[in-house]
């Protein structure tokens, strides 16, 4: 298929302050993760690190990648077809659900923050330090989930600046509050890990409340609660018809990577250490890849709901090609740079944290460009209210393939961390090219019944 000037353009106009929102929300985490690194080394670490990834685990199943994919989906299909009222009836529906869910996750967290770490394995000393930042950090992510909805709700109308603009808000206030906090510096107080779960909460918290002003005064569509007195049960069955599936994709995907990490960390914290930093550092690589699959979900759903299935297509092809190429960068990054950018997160002391990261970072150089595939097709996918080919495929790649390998090689065998990300290449491997030859057949059937 030719690529044209102006398609590019279009997509590139969508997605590339997607990739930067993506990039600035991520991090968040990269600067906690780095700061509290050069701060406690490799406990410190392990603490924020595995708090962080429960915590991001399931705020992003049921919001992030769950209730919001919907609202996306269907607000981007339902201005194509101009049908307004449809897309605000959509917003407001989806963004009570998922305020009622959020808080119920934030709950969770805060109450049970100690017995969460325990059962996931973790020794006192992770913790003692984990279980208040999961508490402070539990207040942030309440409000990052709230903001990811109404996110949602601006990508759908095709406004990816404004969330961007959030980031870039979020990013300046945390790292100023991380550096002020953790370390004791600008007249602050030293409070190490808990410093970096107060930055982060107050940076989200006040991140929501400038998407909240927008979306009341500024958005296309707004928060309506007449659609709430007014209630629909076929407009709350569309969006979970939607979401439930997108839920369940990154279900598969992100429980199978924490029960990895519960395994690694029972090999201790030198090697979970090296496994979370290479893990952050790869979080910004695919980035573009998460930004470029909102682009082409809101492109492709706008185009099926102007019944335009040519353009659909095009815009398709086109986002795959571009997001694939800009992460093909990071691959020769991960193989040309991989003991620096360790180092960046750790102190230069942990000699051995440093050469496992390093060596974990040019083994997923190879995993990049499928990541890419799986990652855009997958929002190509869901733009066309395709949700559960994704699902299937992540349920295949990660619960057949990932977590049985790692626990019989890292957990049984107990072999290198590194392998871990050998097995990871794998499955994103399959990944990447199964819901590549899906994808295909099932553009070839919207095609033939247009």
């Amino acid at each position: 298929m030719k690529i044209r000037k102006d398609t590019v353009k279009d997509v590139l106009h969508l997605a590339l302050p997607a990739v930067g929102e993506m990039i600035l929300y991520m991090m968040i985490w990269v600067l906690d993760t780095m700061m509290v690194g050069q701060y406690g080394g490799n406990i410190a670490v392990s603490s924020v690190g595995l708090s962080s990834e429960i915590m991001y685990t399931f705020s992003n199943i049921l919001i992030n990648v769950g209730i919001s994919v919907g609202i996306t989906s269907l607000v981007a299909r339902k201005m194509g077809a101009k049908d307004y009222k449809a897309a605000e009836e959509y917003s407001t529906l989806g963004f009570i659900a998922g305020a009622i869910i959020s808080l119920f996750v934030f709950l969770i967290f805060f109450i049970f923050s100690a017995d969460i770490l325990k059962a996931a394995g973790a020794n006192e000393n992770v913790i003692s330090l984990g279980s208040p930042y999961m508490k402070i950090a539990s207040i942030g992510i309440f409000f990052n989930m709230l903001m990811s909805i109404l996110n949602a709700i601006l990508r759908g109308s095709g406004n990816t600046k404004t969330p961007m603009l959030a980031s870039v808000l979020i990013n300046i206030i945390n790292i100023t509050l991380d550096y002020g906090l953790i370390f004791g510096k600008l007249g602050m107080p030293e409070l190490g890990v808990e410093g970096a779960a107060l930055a982060t909460s107050i940076a989200q918290t006040i991140g929501f409340i400038f998407i909240a002003v927008y979306s009341t005064k500024k958005s296309k569509l707004k928060i309506n609660m007449k659609y709430i007195l007014d209630f629909k049960c076929h407009r709350m069955r569309d969006l979970l018809k939607l979401s439930i599936p997108s839920s369940m994709q990154e279900g598969a995907f992100s429980l199978s990577r924490l029960l990895c990490n519960f395994m690694i960390i029972s090999a201790g914290t030198v090697a979970f250490a090296a496994n979370q930093i290479a893990t952050t550092i790869e979080s910004i690589s695919y980035m573009p890849g998460w930004g470029f699959a909102v682009a082409a979900t809101t492109l492709v759903g706008h185009k099926i709901g102007e019944k335009d299935y040519k353009k659909a297509e095009e815009y398709a092809y086109t986002s795959i090609l571009l997001g694939t190429l800009i992460m093909l960068i990071c691959s020769v990054l991960f193989l040309v740079v991989p003991n620096g950018l360790i180092r960046l997160f750790i102190n230069s002391s942990e000699t051995e944290v440093i050469r496992l990261g390093a060596l974990c970072l040019m083994v997923a150089s190879m995993e990049q460009p499928f990541m890419a595939v799986s990652m855009i097709v997958g929002g190509i996918l869901k733009g066309s209210g395709n949700t559960k080919t994704p699902f299937i495929v992540s349920l295949i790649s990660s619960w057949i393939i990932r977590l049985p390998m790692i626990f019989y090689f890292v957990y049984i065998l107990k072999l290198s961390v590194v392998y871990v990300w050998v097995i990871t290449t794998i499955q994103w491997i399959f990944d990447g090219t199964l819901i590549y030859i899906l994808f295909k057949k099932d553009f070839k059937k919207i095609k033939e019944r247009a």
